[in-house]
């Protein structure tokens, strides 16, 4: 098969690495996380606090784990999304549900399977951790488009509902 058949038969989704993120990843994940708030919820997220939450979280990684997804193309590895799982523990089950949340896929990536990729990135590691008993994430209720992803992964919504206090 010719270099250009075969890169039309490989969707390109299977074409993207996930990695766990580093700190030279802080860019581009306060990038991520300021367009995901900005579509999502129209929030103009200060950018020192975005930046230093997430710096907080690759420095201590019990504060959460960020994972990248990237092209995989040596020339050009461009970020093509990334994530951030946190732990919650559960005395029901003895164990931790892994949450996942900050998904961010950039628009010229989207509808090529990245946040496939990263999905069965995180849910290949839980699946190999004794400790972790599912994967969950809670989604803006609006967002059909990502309702539509959870769902085609075999996600499902839950019973309950969230709320939340301020302080």
């Amino acid at each position: 098969m010719s270099a250009s058949r075969e890169a039309e038969a490989t969707p390109p989704g299977a074409r993207v690495n996930v990695r766990r993120a580093e700190r030279g990843d802080l860019g581009v994940l306060v990038r991520f996380a300021r367009a995901m708030a900005r579509e999502t919820e129209d929030k103009a997220l200060a950018p020192a606090t975005v930046r230093a939450g997430i710096r907080a979280a690759l420095n201590e990684p019990a504060r959460g784990t960020y994972f990248v997804a990237e092209s995989g193309a040596e020339d050009d590895e461009e970020a093509a999304g990334a994530l951030m799982v946190t732990r919650e523990w559960s005395d029901w089950r003895n164990a931790f549900f892994w949450w996942i949340q900050s998904v961010y896929v950039p628009p010229a990536w989207r509808r090529q399977g990245v946040y496939r990729r990263l999905y069965e990135h995180v849910r290949c590691r839980a699946q190999s951790e004794d400790d972790v008993c599912g994967l969950r994430l809670y989604v803006e209720r609006e967002n059909a488009a990502a309702r539509a992803a959870y769902e085609a992964l075999g996600m499902r919504e839950t019973h309950y509902r969230m709320y939340e206090g301020g302080l």
